[in-house]
Order: structure tokens, then C-alpha cells, then sequence
């Protein structure tokens, strides 16, 4: 025998116990390793986790291969590892259909299985009897074969297991919105099988898309066909939804030491150094004890306490286990990898020696790491009251071979065997690491010569796109349509990509086909669906958001990013180039824009820096000609390349005709469109619906009527008393419903309020019908005919198709097809578009049922950041969007939120596109906000209009829907940030909002601008006094409608709940047992008092109460009182608060004694004078929170006497405000 170094000696001990423990359970046959020797089934996580160790040491041994029976060695532990990855993808691959259906469905029981047999490598359980859909299982299996690939293992033999991998990498695609059971396999902690959003399995997705992404499968050996490819937005979503996610793993549990594999290795998900720190600490601090870290708060696995006849806990139960979770020795294995890879030596062997002390020595001498260390049934009563104190016995397997594996990585990277680098050969540790400044490469191309040569009158250089040839450029819908083509296999039965989504990380590649190169527009940027696109002022906007999101998003690519804009006839406003193109071309010559570095070029000078990429998978693969195009991608892009950017132009777009107006007499169809509004802007009933006024009408509209002559403020016309004494039927129409709003160039009042709509055809009632006879409409027509007003063919329109459906035949014929209302609704829509009459635009859009791009994809970006949605007028007609919904199903609830106001159903979805873009790229705008009520966020912003031109709520209304869409987007930007603003009017009744320079608390400055009229004239002398009144009160109705708390409010309620029998809040009841249900951290309990507070429908009222409990929690902070007595009525607080308020006003003669603070035998009962909500007085409304008048004070004060009464022993209650 030859001598062997110290080194071998110790490689020689780890392998027998990795012989021992591991390898010797390993199934002759499948490969795949039993739970136990008496549970033949084979977890997917748990055997990945197993096979570590042996990748590990066979690496080891390789560096040491001196002799010939350590390179056998080597060898046969690289082929166990082959053996079992192999294993679990012939039991995956004999599911194959399940991949194919849950690419679709998304549905739990199409999922992949979580458990195979070991011994056949057959499923063991039923699909609906154990929660499969593990998402964090597959990623962890996909990101293993990758580090292991790249270490030089060949595990994948054939194209056709490349295809699936493919498919598999689909499969994980949408992790960052697929609720699922995790990585404790339970979802929800109650374990009644509900699956829920959990960050461990979206981190780990997120880890495995970037390490699957142009991962050669066969290695060193392969070739183009063989590379995976991943969109790396699919990836970047990934990573945007955990940021926003850590450290909560879910909306039941706060916090999850699973976490741990996704800071650290084995994922590496997360690139912030900070949240990774933050993470590690609160789940050290919160989870961790002696025996290791219990996995989440109140797990109730193998307690003493856990009754082992059931599968579920009931919620009440939960808070039983408080202090006596069991705690699992697994955690230091990953605390110690995580500090080897940091390089932290003093932590290392600090856990080392903690783990080593937990652990159970056999009489081999080999030490084992126990699944977890659990309280002893009659020391449970002592560790709950002293956490910590009592000794714990282990239960579960010994050895947990998941735990025993880490530990033998730690040991081999400890002493030296490993480096950190092999364990992780794709680098995947460094992603925290600073990265150089990203420079985004742009490109303008012209459409064609006429747009390149207006360009260069402004000193903008641009190639036009038939002068990029050879390079071919297209919109983003081409690629999306190529990459369907991704992972078909029809031998396997797999279908390719299902998404239609590209982003614009994959738009900011080139790509290459056989020798020919392509670049493709962003997918915003397609003209073809919205009117959104059609504003140029928003496509600046959007363009500049998707520069910095390139400069923070683009990581681990090769190259920079290239984004190809296309100037086209489209964008020109009235023949010319819109100012906002020009500036914004401008600040791109800079060199930087909003703090992110670009370089304007030619596509041509582009080529060497960019990225591109492949589409090899486009070859004929199957039918055995690889280079060559499949034969149908050949035809779909030679049938694109003559047609992807012309635009048709609506046919009926030249004027309806001459203006032979004499003999008609005029029909009353006028405000049609304004009968269907339902904005509502009266203080008084703010959040509340508005009472009628106007008279009786036939039919009923929506839930604001308005009588059309009182709507635009004029008195009815001869014709109108006309029509009513010859009694026409056509005055029937002034009630008809519809959502279409004017926007008459005449009188500057009325300004139109165009609302979306979608397409209803109404029943008309019997009698109507009888009355309307075809002269009628030959009559309508000949009006449409002679009228040059937008607004007029829009109501003669919008009255069409009420009484006779989209489908109607007027009559006319163009080009010999017949003309239906629809075609002269198209028309009319790009008429409006063309002369930028928004409300016109945005009614005429929902009437076609035109849709917002990406409404889905807007809902999902802002539900999968945990805020949920409502929609529709507070209070009686609110939904909740709390999972992401289709796009049909989406629009379907909006217009039924509504009724039949299309114009505010439009203008709901556009604010949701609105505020999926902000949540994206300032998610600070959102913080301590759960809940988004479009609805109210609506009348909030029509109510800061009338507030800020001074006019009425109608007219207010009527100026919101005619926002261009940039400037919608920017007063709701100017709203959720609680900056102040200004308006200036820029002719055609539009308006522009300009942000007036001032910190969010308000100073003197910043009311200059205000006192400008409708004319955008501005006073000599500023009035700075009226608009310093009311600041406080519109804080609180901003923060209100927006549903914003203080930090930490949702768990110091949770601290209130806990000393007092209940808060009652608009009638409901906050119950103490929701304290045994929910930790004071959990997401389902922030939302269980969100859902309480939402029931007051005035925003300013919403925000005294949150004051008031903020208020109470401070008592309980303090200890003021031990415990607050029975149940508490909030707003009986603010109303006593109130009442203290107005006795301090009558004392000092204050503002309120001209409204509220009279004696009780002055006061005129009903409605209060200062029309302050919810019988508060507005003065108070207007307080500051703080000094010896504000809010605080009050309700200190208010509380002090409840708690007088309450507890009438104690000492007196201080309520000196600090």
C-alpha cells in the first residue's frame, strides 16, 4: 500500500461516510435516494439537496487524482451525481403532459409532482392529494444541472431532453406570480391547502432562469442547438417581486429561515447587499435559538402541541405554539456555507461549534445532524413562558440527509478541499458585487425621407430604416411571435412558449438569424392598439422610464443595450415634429439622461458593443436540417417584412360634409355622453355617492345624473323648448345613458370629460322603439353629415348607438361597402386622436372596446408586490382585485364597477397602467400603502382640479377626462407623491400640471402659482393665505384616498387588540382573537384591519381614526394603563376629540366659531355649516397633527377621559404631549 498524504488520508474518511450516509441508500436502479428505509418516496428537493456532497467531494478528489484509484474514485462519484439527475428527469420527463397543460393553466393539480417512487420512478400520490406545485423544487433542480454542467458533468443525452429542459424553464417562467406550497410544501401556515406567492420559490426561480440562460446542455460538446435560451425579463421580474417581498416569505408567514438558500448559496437571488444583510439579521434575531432556527413563527410541526391525527390547524390554534416551534440544526448548515462564501472565518467556526454541539454521535465516530430538536410534552409550559430556558430532544430522521449534506460542504470548504468558486462555477455569488455604469446605445431611424429631413431642420442626424439595410428592423410583436417557436418538440408533444410578453430587456438585444441581423422596437411602442401611444408628451415619458430602467435592470449580459426607435408619420402632430420628441432627442446628444449614460449612433456603429443573440432554435431541427429557416418562421417573416410599420388610415377620415345646416332643425342629443358620469367631487359626500339634481328623467343613466342644460351651465336652446312643446319624441333622449362626454370648441366651459367605454348594446324599451322611425335616424345621419363638431358627431353617435347597436347600417356606403355606426365611430376615434381631444379619445375608445395595452400584465405587476386593488366608486361599488385576473375578465369587472359610465372604466384602466409603471420604478411611492382604490384615487384627483382652477365638481370632472394622458399620468404621480402643483392651461382646453418646487410638508412658496385662472393669467399679487387653509385637510384626504399609514401601524393596532376586547370602527369589530390567528407582522392581518378602515368612505375621516389608534398604540407602548377595558368605538375617539376642539375654540374665539363652535341653543342641526365630513368640524380636519392645537393633542386628551372612566382606581393619566 503506498503511502497516502494527510490530505488524501481525510478525503478517504469523507468518503465513507459519504458511502455510509448517502450513497449506499442511493436505488440501483432509478438512482433516486428514499426519504427513509421505511418511506420509498423520492422528494425532488431533498434528493438534490442529498447528491451536493458527492458533487462535491468528487471535485475534491479530482484535484488529488495522483493515483489511479482516486481518478476511479472521481469518476464514480460524478456518475452517481449523473445518475440521479438523470433519475429525476425520466420521472419528470414521464409527466410531460403536465408541463404542457401548466404552461396555460397555471393550475395546482397540472403541476409537476413533488415525490416520485425511488424504486420506479413513478408518481406515489394523486395529483390532488399533496401540494405538488413546488416551484422552488423545479428552479433547484434546473440550477444544479446548470453549475453542474459547467463543472464539466454531461447529464443531458438527447435534443429532444434539451427541448424539455426548455419547457421546464417555461414552467418556472411566471414563478413571480404563481402562488404555490413551497418550500415546506404546506402554502398557507394553517396548512388547509391554500397556496400562496412565496419569495424562497420566486427568489429561487429567479436563480435559475439567469443560470439557465444560453446554457450550452451538452457542454464543451455542443452546439447552437443545444442552448437554452431564457428572456431575461421573465428573470428581472423574478428579482423586482422579491425585493419587494424580503424579508417576508408570504402573506401568512413574515418571515421563513428558507430564505437563507436564497441570500445565499445555493441561489444567490438577491443583488443588494443591504437586504441581504437584513434578511440574514431578522431571521437570526426572530428565528434563531440553541438547537438551531425554527423554520417560520407558530409552526406547529412536531410540537408537543400539534395534534397528530390532523393535517390542518385551525387559526385560532396557531397561537398555541408561540415560543415552543420546533428548532432545526439545517439552518447552520446554511448560516456556515453562507459565511465560507463570505470569506468570514470567526462566524464560521462560531456556528461550527454550535452545530457541532447539537449534533448526535453514532458508534461509528461519524457525527449526524438530527431533523430538528423539539420541546418535551412536559416542559412546553416552562419554554413558553421563558423561551429558551428548556432542554430539547431530537425527533425526525437522523441522519437528515438534506442537513448532513451541507455539513459535509461546509467541511470541505473549511479545510481546504474545495474553493468556494468550484461549488459555484457560473459565479453566481458575485452577482452582489458593484458592477460598472451601464451606457444605453439609442437609435432614431426615420420612417421614411420626408420625417429624416424635418429631423435635421432641428440639427437631429437619423438614418431612415431602408438605409440600416442589411440590418432589418421590426416591431416587438415579431419577436415575441418568433420566440413561440422556442422548445417545440413533436415527438414529446411540447408546444413552445405560450407567453406573448417580450420586455425591454429582450428589445434591447440584436438578434441573428442565419446570418441576417435584426433589431426590434420596444413593445410600448406599437402603435396599433392604444391611444395611449398616441400622446407624444407620454411616449418621452415612457422612453425615458425604460432608459433608467435598462441602466439599473441590465446585469449578466454581455454587451449594452441598444434601444431602435422608429419615428413615424404617426407621431406628427398636425405635419409637425411634437416639441416633446425634439427636447428629448436633444438631452439624448448630452450623452446623459435623468442620470443614466447613452450614446446616440447609427445601428451600424452599434454592432460590435451590442448584445446579441442567436435564435438558432428557429432551424428545421426535426426534419433533420438544422441550418436551414424552418420553413413557416421563413414565410411569417417575409410576409412582415413588406407590412410590419405602414398603417392604414380610416377611410371615412375626410370631413363628413359640406355645412348645408339651414333647413335641419337641431335634435336634442347634446351631453349625451355626460348623462353616464359618475365622478363625484362634493366634499360633503366625497367617497360618497351624489344625490340627483335636475328633474326627473325617463330613463336612469348611471349614478350621477346631471340634466344636460345644468351640465354645461347654459340655458336650454330655442330648439330644445322647441322639440318639447311640438312634443317630439327625441326629447326622450336627454336621459339616454352612455359614456360619452363633449368637448365643444365654442364656449371655454365646456370642456369635455371623456371617459372609456366599452361596448353594451342596450335594451331600448317597447315604446321607444315604436317611436323612433327611420326618418328619425335619416335625420340623425344628415346631422352627422353637416356638423363639423367632434363633440356633436360624438353624441349623435353615442345616441345611435343606444337605440340601434354598433351593428347598425347608417346607409352609406364607402367604396361600395356598406358603413356601420362602428366604422364612423373608428373614424371619429382617429379624428379625436388626430386633434388631441382626449375625452373625445378616451370615449370613443371604450365604446370600440378598445383595450389598454397590457392591463393584465399592469394588474399583475402591482398585486404581485402585495397591494391589492379596488375599483369602482367607494362606497357601495367597490370590487377587489386580490389575484391576477385574464384581460377579458379584467375589463368585464371595470365596466360592471361602473355601469355605464365608460368614460371613468377607460380612464380606471389607464390609471392602473399608470400605477404599475410607477410601482416598478419608484416602489417608494407605495410604502405603508396596501390597497389602491382607483375609484377614490378619481375623485381625489378630480377634487384636487377643482380645488387647484377653483371651479365646480362638474366642470372639474369634465377637465380630468380631458387630460392628455401625460398629464393624467403626471397629477396622479403628483398625488402619490403629495407634491404640491399648479395648473396651466395651454389653449384647446387642455391643461398642463407643473410641479411647484417645495417639499411635501408645504411652504409659503409654493402656493404662487395658484391663483392662475383657466386663461393661465396670473395675479399681481399672490394670495398666499386662502391656500395655506386647507393643507392639513388635503394631506389627510390625499393620505386617505391613497390608503397610506404610518410605518409599523398594522403591528402596533395588532399591540392594541392584544390589551383590549375589541376596536369598533364604522360598526365593525375588530375581534382580539385575530392576535391568536395572525403574528403582528403577517400580511393577512394588515389586511383584515385595512378591510375595516376601507368601510369609512370619507378619505379626511379614514385618516383621523388611523390617528387615533396611532394615538392608542402609544399608550399601550408606554404602559399608561395595563389593559384598556372592553371593547373601544374609535370614532366615538375622534367625535370626543371633536368636542374638545370646539369648547377650546369657543374659549379662544378661534376660525370654528364662525361654522361649528356656537352654543348648543345657535346651532341649526343637520349639515354642518363648514361641510366637514362625518360631523367633525373642517377646522379640525385642517389642524396640524402636532402643538398644543393639533389633532394628537385632542385625541390624547379624548383618550385620557375614556380611560378615566374605564380604570376610575389608577392614578391620573398624563397626557402632556412630549
Amino acid at each position: 500500500m503506498r503511502t497516502r498524504s494527510n490530505s488524501g488520508v481525510r478525503l478517504d474518511y469523507y468518503q465513507r461516510v459519504v458511502h455510509k450516509l448517502i450513497l449506499d441508500h442511493q436505488q440501483p436502479v432509478t438512482g433516486l435516494f428514499p426519504a427513509s428505509p421505511h418511506n420509498d418516496h423520492a422528494w425532488i428537493r431533498d434528493n438534490l439537496y442529498c447528491i451536493l456532497a458527492v458533487w462535491g467531494l468528487s471535485m475534491a478528489f479530482k484535484k488529488i487524482a495522483d493515483q489511479d484509484e482516486d481518478r476511479a474514485k472521481t469518476y464514480e462519484l460524478e456518475q452517481s451525481c449523473v445518475k440521479l439527475m438523470r433519475g429525476l428527469l425520466m420521472a419528470m420527463m414521464q409527466q410531460k403532459d403536465k408541463v404542457e397543460k401548466f404552461k396555460s393553466s397555471q393550475n395546482p393539480l397540472d403541476s409537476l409532482h413533488a415525490k416520485y417512487s425511488s424504486a420506479t420512478g413513478r408518481t406515489v400520490v394523486k395529483d390532488n392529494e399533496w401540494g405538488h406545485l413546488q416551484i422552488d423544487a423545479i428552479s433547484l433542480y434546473l440550477l444544479i444541472l446548470a453549475q453542474m454542467t459547467a463543472s464539466g458533468l454531461q447529464i443531458v443525452f438527447s435534443l429532444d431532453e434539451v427541448a424539455f429542459i426548455q419547457n421546464l424553464v417555461f414552467y418556472i417562467e411566471s414563478a413571480y406570480c404563481t402562488p404555490d406550497y413551497g418550500i415546506w410544501e404546506r402554502g398557507d401556515k394553517t396548512n388547509h391547502g391554500l397556496p400562496e406567492l412565496n419569495a424562497s420559490s420566486i427568489g429561487m426561480a429567479k436563480a435559475a432562469l439567469e443560470a439557465m440562460n444560453e446554457l450550452d446542455l451538452f457542454g464543451a460538446r455542443g452546439g447552437p442547438s443545444s442552448v437554452i435560451h431564457v428572456l431575461a425579463d421573465e428573470a428581472q421580474k423574478c428579482q423586482a417581486v422579491l425585493q419587494s417581498m424580503l424579508p417576508r416569505e408570504s402573506n401568512s408567514k413574515e418571515l421563513d429561515s428558507g430564505l437563507l438558500s436564497i441570500i445565499s448559496y445555493p441561489a444567490f437571488a438577491v443583488d443588494d447587499p443591504q437586504l441581504i444583510a437584513r434578511t440574514r439579521e431578522t431571521i437570526v434575531t426572530k428565528l434563531q435559538g440553541k438547537y438551531g432556527c425554527k423554520r417560520f413563527l407558530r409552526d406547529g410541526h412536531k410540537t408537543p402541541r400539534e395534534d397528530p391525527n390532523r393535517l390542518y390547524y385551525e387559526p385560532w390554534e396557531l397561537r398555541m405554539f408561540e415560543n415552543i416551534e420546533c428548532e432545526w440544526p439545517l439552518f447552520f448548515c446554511y448560516l456556515i456555507l453562507d459565511y465560507c462564501f463570505q470569506g468570514d472565518k470567526a462566524n464560521v467556526s462560531d456556528y461550527n461549534h454550535k452545530l457541532e454541539k447539537i449534533m448526535i454521535r453514532k458508534d461509528d465516530g461519524i457525527k449526524l445532524v438530527p431533523e430538528l430538536y423539539s420541546v418535551p410534552p412536559d416542559k412546553a409550559n416552562q419554554e413558553q413562558c421563558d423561551p429558551g430556558s428548556q432542554e430539547r430532544i431530537p425527533l425526525g430522521r437522523c441522519p437528515f440527509i438534506w442537513a448532513q449534506s451541507l455539513y459535509i460542504l461546509g467541511k470541505l470548504l473549511q479545510e481546504g478541499f474545495l474553493a468556494v468558486g468550484e461549488l459555484d462555477p457560473l459565479n453566481r455569488r458575485l452577482c452582489s458585487e458593484k458592477k460598472p455604469d451601464v451606457v444605453v446605445q439609442i437609435v432614431i431611424l426615420a420612417e421614411d425621407n420626408e420625417i429624416r429631413d424635418k429631423l435635421l431642420e432641428y440639427d437631429l442626424h437619423v438614418q431612415t430604416i431602408s438605409e440600416v439595410a442589411p440590418i432589418e428592423v421590426q416591431p416587438a410583436r415579431v419577436l415575441s411571435h418568433l420566440y413561440t417557436y422556442l422548445g417545440r418538440n413533436k415527438k414529446l408533444g411540447l408546444s413552445g412558449r405560450k407567453s406573448r410578453d417580450v420586455g425591454i430587456l429582450s428589445t434591447s438585444k440584436l438578434y441573428s438569424i442565419n446570418d441576417r441581423i435584426f433589431a426590434f422596437t420596444p413593445q410600448n411602442f406599437d402603435y396599433e392598439e392604444y391611444y395611449m401611444s398616441r400622446d407624444p408628451a407620454l411616449l418621452a415619458s415612457t422612453f425615458m422610464a425604460n432608459v433608467a430602467f435598462l441602466g439599473m435592470s441590465w446585469k449578466q449580459m454581455l454587451g449594452r443595450p441598444t434601444i431602435t426607435l422608429l419615428a413615424t408619420q404617426y407621431l406628427l402632430d398636425q405635419g409637425k415634429i411634437p416639441m416633446a420628441m425634439i427636447t428629448t432627442m436633444k438631452k439624448l446628444k448630452s450623452g446623459y439622461i435623468n442620470g443614466t449614460r447613452v450614446t446616440l449612433g447609427n445601428l451600424g456603429d452599434f454592432l460590435s458593443t451590442s448584445a446579441i443573440t442567436n435564435l438558432s432554435f428557429l432551424g428545421s431541427q426535426e426534419d433533420g436540417y438544422p441550418d436551414k429557416l424552418n420553413p413557416q418562421v421563413q414565410s411569417y417573416l417575409e410576409e412582415h417584412l413588406l407590412k410590419s410599420f405602414s398603417n392604414k388610415v380610416s377611410v371615412l377620415s375626410k370631413p363628413m360634409a359640406a355645412r348645408g345646416r339651414s333647413m335641419r332643425r337641431r335634435m336634442s342629443v347634446r351631453g349625451a355622453i355626460k348623462k353616464t358620469r359618475s365622478i363625484n367631487v362634493d366634499s360633503e359626500t366625497l367617497g360618497m355617492e351624489g344625490e340627483y339634481v335636475g328633474p326627473p328623467v325617463e330613463r336612469k343613466p348611471s349614478w350621477l345624473e346631471v340634466d344636460p342644460a345644468q351640465a354645461f351651465g347654459r340655458s336650454p336652446s330655442p330648439e330644445d323648448k322647441k322639440k318639447a312643446s311640438t312634443n317630439d319624441p327625441s326629447t326622450t333622449i336627454s336621459g339616454v345613458e352612455s359614456g360619452m362626454e363633449e368637448k365643444a370648441p365654442s364656449p371655454p366651459k365646456e370642456v369635455n370629460k371623456n371617459i372609456p367605454i366599452i361596448v353594451r348594446n342596450r335594451p331600448t324599451s317597447e315604446s321607444q322603439n315604436l317611436l323612433y322611425a327611420e326618418a328619425e335616424t335619416d335625420e340623425l345621419m344628415a346631422m352627422l353629415r353637416e356638423t363639423e363638431s367632434l363633440d356633436e358627431q360624438g353624441d349623435i353617435l353615442q345616441y345611435l348607438v343606444d337605440t340601434q347597436g354598433l351593428d347598425f347600417n347608417t346607409g352609406m356606403l364607402e367604396n361600395g361597402k356598406v358603413v356601420t355606426v362602428k366604422d364612423l365611430l373608428k373614424a371619429l376615434y382617429e379624428k379625436a386622436c388626430t386633434q388631441k381631444l382626449w375625452g373625445l379619445v378616451r370615449h370613443t375608445a371604450g365604446m370600440l372596446g378598445k383595450r389598454v395595452e397590457d392591463l393584465a400584465k399592469a394588474v399583475t405587476d402591482l398585486l404581485v408586490r402585495q397591494k391589492q386593488i379596488t375599483v369602482g366608486m367607494p362606497p357601495n361599488n367597490e370590487h377587489t382585485i386580490t389575484a391576477p385576473l385574464p384581460e377579458n375578465e379584467l375589463r368585464q369587472l371595470i365596466h360592471l364597477a361602473y355601469g355605464d359610465d365608460e368614460s371613468t372604466a377607460m380612464l380606471t384602466q389607464e390609471l392602473l397602467v399608470y400605477l404599475a409603471m410607477f410601482i416598478r420604478t419608484e416602489p417608494q411611492l407605495f410604502l405603508e400603502m396596501l390597497r389602491l382604490r382607483v375609484g377614490l384615487i378619481i375623485q381625489v384627483m378630480a377634487t384636487e382640479l377643482s380645488r387647484t382652477l377653483s371651479c365646480d365638481g362638474e366642470e372639474a370632472s369634465e377637465h380630468l377626462l380631458n387630460l392628455s394622458p401625460f398629464e393624467m399620468k403626471n397629477l396622479l404621480y403628483h398625488i402619490l407623491s403629495g407634491k404640491e402643483f399648479a395648473i396651466n392651461s395651454v389653449g384647446r382646453g387642455n391643461f398642463s400640471i407643473i410641479s411647484n418646487k417645495s417639499n411635501r410638508y408645504g411652504k409659503k412658496s409654493q402656493i404662487m402659482l395658484e391663483g392662475q385662472s383657466l386663461q393661465g393669467t396670473i395675479d399681481d399679487t399672490p394670495i398666499v393665505e386662502p391656500d395655506r387653509q386647507g393643507q392639513w385637510l388635503r394631506r389627510r384626504r390625499l393620505d386617505g384616498a391613497l390608503n397610506r399609514v404610518p410605518r409599523d401601524f398594522y403591528p402596533r393596532v395588532w399591540g392594541v387588540l392584544e390589551r383590549c376586547q375589541g376596536l369598533i370602527i364604522q360598526g365593525k369589530v375588530l375581534q382580539p382573537n385575530l392576535t391568536q390567528e395572525m403574528t403582528s407582522g403577517e400580511l393577512k392581518f394588515a389586511l383584515a384591519v385595512e378591510t375595516v378602515l376601507n368601510s369609512i368612505p370619507q378619505p379626511e375621516y379614514r385618516q383621523l381614526v388611523v390617528e387615533a389608534l396611532m394615538v392608542l398604540t402609544l399608550v399601550v407602548e408606554y404602559k399608561a394603563v395595563s389593559h384598556l377595558g372592553e371593547m373601544i368605538g374609535v370614532e366615538n375617539l375622534v367625535h370626543k376629540a371633536n368636542q374638545i376642539f370646539l369648547e377650546d375654540q369657543m374659549r379662544c374665539n378661534g376660525d370654528a366659531t364662525l361654522c361649528c363652535a356656537k352654543n348648543p341653543s345657535e346651532s341649526t342641526g343637520g349639515a354642518l355649516v363648514c361641510g366637514g365630513a362625518a360631523g367633525v368640524c373642517q377646522h379640525l380636519y385642517d389642524s396640524a397633527p402636532s402643538g398644543s392645537y393639533g389633532t394628537m393633542t385632542y385625541l390624547a386628551r379624548a383618550i385620557a377621559a375614556l380611560l378615566t372612566e374605564r380604570v376610575p382606581d389608577a392614578p391620573p393619566v398624563q397626557c402632556a404631549i412630549s
